[in-house]
């Protein structure tokens, strides 16, 4: 077991030896997760973004042979949203650029420049049967030159959709909110001008809009940090009407909000961020509480720890590279030192995924392929491998289902691990084609969004 000790927080007359028990206490007194285990995957990392599939998923497959694959169809385009789920339609979002193949550069490396001289796109809006791979529907939200470049990394359509089975939500940041009902049709779409994501150092470097909506009891909610002023709101989903609007003194940001609840009872939406990590009243807008200090580009989404733990948050990049345990009872302004952060590393976060959280373990992956595990209660580090040779970047964030966690790399090679502080490689796949969206699971099948292909993965092909 790796040795290593979180900072944690408890009362200052308190023992250190009894610290990991009030911080039990406080956990267990956490009103539980606002998730549900369905096969439905209605929303970036399914629901409330914890990554947690349903069914057993194949450990092995050869997409050359046809082994465990169910389906293996061509998608226009270039996009980076993740597939969602609701019943047994897919649903999906590419930019289709006019008369020429969308570059891509992946791999690690450090450029900030967009890029340039790109061509109109259409933005498109798939459906697909989820069993069989047709494609049911198609629908053109924009045509034209988008206003924000992207980095040559991105796609012009990063956000992944949101679904309650009755509305279907997508977000083109600059090119607008959209909303459809599950046949095709358009409800509604709001327009909220120029949204320019990008370096915040560097004004020029635009990198494309990426923070995905969330629809939760008839609400889309949409976190919008961009250069200018930024916003978190909500609106009607069915008429597209907003419901409420507060500012946030934030600089751009490529996080999705997330929905969890309170023990009175409550709801908030609990945001990432860089100079202000916080949540908010679902129903009203209302800060609940903040935090300052996370890395200057955040992108990995909020998530709760089990039915009765903390919130995770984490981002990596400039000084700072915190993971931070947060009572989600939180209230006011908050640091480190405040009695509602239960625990926290300084240099331990990640940088582009969404941790996962697997029973008593939260698993953090790492751009260039490190896995680092914690103990979610006590947040000690109690293992750490490398996965492949470190040549590969990482994006797209973990999933899991039937005790499997399932890491793709950019090259397109999927790691299975087994749970557990062992960190046990089951397999590892090839995909053929660069995976950069994050996978969708349910009845047991996982799905890919490759390069080119949407990819289903189960038994019994």
């Amino acid at each position: 077991m790796i040795q290593d000790t979180p900072v944690m927080k408890a009362p200052t007359n308190v023992p250190p030896i009894r610290r990991l028990l009030v911080a039990a206490v406080l956990v267990t007194a956490i009103a539980p997760s606002l998730a549900a285990a369905s096969d439905n995957w209605p929303s970036f990392r399914g629901n409330a973004a914890d990554g947690n599939g349903t069914g057993t998923p194949p450990a092995t497959w050869n997409v050359e042979s046809g082994e465990n694959v169910l389906f293996r169809v061509a998608v226009p385009g270039l996009g980076h949203s993740s597939p969602v789920i609701w019943g047994d339609r897919l649903f999906l979002t590419s930019s289709v650029p006019e008369g020429e193949e969308a570059s891509l550069k992946v791999g690690l490396y450090g450029d900030i420049a967009p890029v340039v001289g790109e061509p109109p796109q259409r933005y498109a809006v798939l459906a697909y049967d989820k069993r069989s791979g047709e494609l049911l529907w198609q629908r053109t939200a924009f045509e034209g030159t988008p206003a924000v470049k992207r980095h040559t990394k991105a796609s012009h359509t990063n956000s992944t959709p949101a679904t309650d089975g009755e509305v279907l939500v997508v977000f083109f940041g600059s090119e607008g909110l959209h909303a459809y009902d599950l046949d095709g049709n358009p409800l509604w779409n709001r327009q909220f001008g120029v949204l320019d994501s990008g370096f915040f150092m560097v004004k020029t470097a635009q990198w494309g809009f990426a923070s995905s909506p969330v629809v939760h009891d008839g609400r889309v909610v949409i976190q919008v940090d961009v250069q200018g002023d930024s916003f978190l709101a909500a609106l009607d989903a069915a008429t597209g009407e907003e419901l409420w609007r507060t500012g946030r003194d934030e600089i751009p940001t490529w996080s999705t909000p997330a929905v969890f609840a309170r023990s009175d009872g409550g709801r908030q939406i609990v945001v990432n961020g860089y100079q202000h990590i916080g949540g908010y009243d679902f129903d009203t807008g209302k800060e609940l509480w903040r935090l300052e200090g996370g890395g200057d580009i955040p992108v990995p989404t909020p998530i709760r720890a089990g039915d009765d733990g903390p919130i995770l948050i984490t981002s990596a990049h400039g000084p700072m590279r915190p993971v931070y345990a947060i009572d989600p009872n939180a209230a006011g302004a908050i640091d480190p030192e405040h009695e509602a952060m239960l625990w926290f590393h300084e240099r331990l976060g990640n940088y582009m995924q969404t941790p996962i959280v697997v029973g008593d373990l939260a698993y953090f992956g790492f751009d260039n392929g490190v896995v680092t595990v914690f103990d979610w209660k006590s947040g000690e580090r109690v293992a750490q491998q490398r996965l492949g040779r470190g040549a590969s970047g990482f994006t797209a964030s973990p999933v899991a289902a039937g005790g499997r966690i399932y890491m793709n790399s950019e090259d397109g090679d999927v790691y299975v691990l087994e749970a557990g502080e062992e960190l046990k490689e089951v397999a590892v796949n090839e995909i053929g084609e660069t995976l950069m969206a994050t996978p969708a699971i349910s009845d047991g099948v996982i799905y890919f969004r490759a390069r080119r292909h949407l990819i289903a993965i189960g038994s019994g092909s």
